[in-house]
């Protein structure tokens, strides 16, 4: 019996051809719900720091006096919990990785936010 499956095995492998993809001339399609890089919607972040908070490895930090949110790109272990705490729901991620990088400050992505224009007038 185990030499009838293995014939077949070997037939099946040597007419479908290889298993593996010549990357980076055949790109992978990633599964819709797989977990890859995380982004944000930087207008409708409140800056509220819950998802540094929430980082189990500290790749995020959120600057609230500068409107900032920085995220460690090699430091990410691709969890969700960050999307999972946001209030706003700013937070995503996408079903793709970033790509790779020789020098560890390109890994570091910085988002800030636009300062708004003020509407009041002086008094």
């Amino acid at each position: 019996m185990g030499f009838l499956s293995m014939t077949r095995n070997i037939a099946q492998n040597l007419f479908e051809g290889p298993s593996t993809r010549r990357y980076p001339a055949v790109k992978r399609d990633y599964e819709p719900k797989s977990r890859g890089m995380i982004g944000i919607d930087i207008e409708a972040c409140i800056f509220c720091g819950l998802c540094s908070k929430r980082c189990p490895t500290g790749a995020l930090t959120v600057a609230k006096d500068r409107k900032e949110w920085e995220i460690d790109r090699l430091r990410c272990i691709f969890c969700g919990y960050c999307v999972e705490v946001c209030p706003k729901k700013c937070l995503s991620m996408a079903n793709h990785y970033s790509p790779c990088v020789t020098d560890r400050g390109d890994a570091i992505h910085l988002e800030k936010q636009a300062p708004k224009g003020t509407t009041e007038q002086p008094v």
